[in-house]
């Protein structure tokens, strides 16, 4: 099983060479904290966040 990378710039999971929602290839394997975004349209969190796509976000990313 591959290890989950993080985007660098919008801090979204991806196992994928390219991230899904910004298409960079700025990814990391370090990062802390975890959250998911199941409803963006509802959440404050991830209105905050600047988040554009349901998803699981790392919260801080190295």
């Amino acid at each position: 099983m591959a290890k989950k990378q993080v985007c660098r710039s919008c801090k979204i999971f991806t196992e994928d060479d390219v991230c899904p929602v910004c298409k960079r290839k700025n990814l990391s394997t370090v990062w802390q904290g975890r959250v998911q975004f199941l409803n963006i349209g509802k959440s404050v969190i991830a209105k905050k966040m600047g988040v554009e796509k349901d998803g699981e976000y790392a919260i801080k990313v190295r």
